[in-house]
């Protein structure tokens, strides 16, 4: 399924595009200059190892497949593995790939912090590693790191619900004929144990946190710290939990509604739709609030096109695993990658030198041109809310 994922979004564009040259020629200093495990030393070919999280989410399946293909066209084997968001499972995949003789290795981490002792042996065989969208921390033994800007991420999740409300124009200033206010909000965050998950909230609540401090904005909940709203393991089904607890305890009073939810994942908003749906929302006089979300996922551009969910961001991620494969690219060729980040990403241990993507909200008025016209989604998946297969 992965596979065809990716054939139908642009394989072929990749395979003739830079990807397959390094980008930087500046020399070795990453695990990955030197011999031990075949890296650097030109030769073409040899095992690339790709670690995925998950393939419970339509994005990671795309992930996987997208890499794989790119590798297979620059010339290299690859070991594609999922770990079902299982920590120990995603460690002995990693383990059996350095067995094998992985001269890189691209990871994609269930929890930024649990992978120390493959780490290390990843680096005692010199096998360059490479951090794909989510950071490993807490370890030296980390290469490089390919991403999109997951602080932008956050500032146009909190843009777009400010948009969506009517208080910014769709220029992202004031609007002129702003409504007055106040809006009940719920700011809901991702898996605590994934790094990005504190950009994209750190960026959203530089966007919203004026408004709550002047009552534009009113948190009925009073839920506003990261580690509350946090939801473990990005899980549709606690973010739904969350909403139908929040209805229970605190929308039951009069005439009290949601107007609005900071939602930083498609996978989080669609079980946060399903909740409000189930109370009520959607129908008569109980419009859906604003909702934000973030993948372009085909279920979620459904919504939107629905008209329940008012925005998701958009990374594409056939730019993303372009990135990752020219990066595993430049270090077997003996290079180091071309950052274009060298300040922000500190994993607790050093700064990772990173290429970060842009990114792009997507609503209603924009949806086709962005996602269709661009070839990721086609309108039939739009309109069915699935990918095919």
């Amino acid at each position: 399924m992965a596979r065809k994922l990716w054939a139908k979004r642009g394989l072929a564009a990749l395979a003739t595009g830079t990807m397959a040259v390094s980008l930087a020629a500046c020399g070795g200093g990453g695990a990955g200059a030197g011999g031990g495990g075949g890296a650097g030393d030109g030769e073409e070919g040899g095992l690339v190892g790709v670690a995925m999280p998950t393939q419970t989410y339509e994005r990671w399946i795309a992930d996987g497949g997208a890499v794989e293909e790119g590798l297979k066209a620059a010339g290299y084997d690859v070991d594609l593995q999922f770990a079902g968001d299982d920590i120990p499972t995603q460690q002995q995949q990693i383990d059996a790939m350095i067995n094998k003789g992985a001269e890189a290795l691209i990871i994609a981490s269930i929890d930024g912090t649990a992978l120390g002792s493959q780490l290390e042996a990843a680096a005692a065989a010199d096998i360059p590693v490479i951090s794909y969208d989510r950071l490993i921390r807490d370890s030296e033994n980390v290469d490089f790191y390919v991403t999109f800007d997951n602080y932008t991420v956050g500032v146009q999740q909190g843009t777009s619900l400010l948009t969506g409300l009517g208080i910014l124009g769709e220029d992202g200033e004031p609007a002129a004929d702003a409504p007055e206010g106040p809006f009940n909000v719920e700011l809901f965050a991702g898996s605590p144990d994934d790094n990005n998950a504190g950009f994209f909230f750190e960026g959203a609540m530089s966007v919203l946190q004026p408004y709550i401090d002047d009552k534009t904005l009113v948190v009925p909940s009073e839920q506003t710290d990261f580690g509350t709203v946090a939801i473990q393991r990005w899980e549709q089904e606690g973010a739904q939990e969350r909403m139908e607890n929040l209805l229970t305890s605190t929308y039951t009073k009069g005439d009290v509604k949601v107007d609005g939810v900071l939602a930083p994942a498609d996978v989080l908003s669609r079980g946060i739709i399903t909740a409000l749906k189930n109370s009520g929302y959607g129908k008569g006089d109980l419009e859906m609030p604003i909702i934000t979300g973030q993948d372009a996922e085909a279920a979620s551009a459904k919504l939107i096109v629905d008209g329940d969910q008012y925005s998701t961001i958009f990374k594409d991620t056939r730019l993303l695993a372009e990135q990752a494969v020219t990066a595993a690219t430049a270090f077997l060729e003996g290079n180091e990658p071309e950052a274009n980040d060298t300040e922000t990403y500190d994993n607790g241990v050093k700064v990772v030198p990173s290429f970060l993507l842009p990114t792009v909200i997507v609503t209603k008025d924009n949806l086709e041109a962005e996602l269709v016209e661009s070839g990721y989604l086609t309108e039939e998946e739009v309109a069915s809310g699935q990918v095919d297969e």
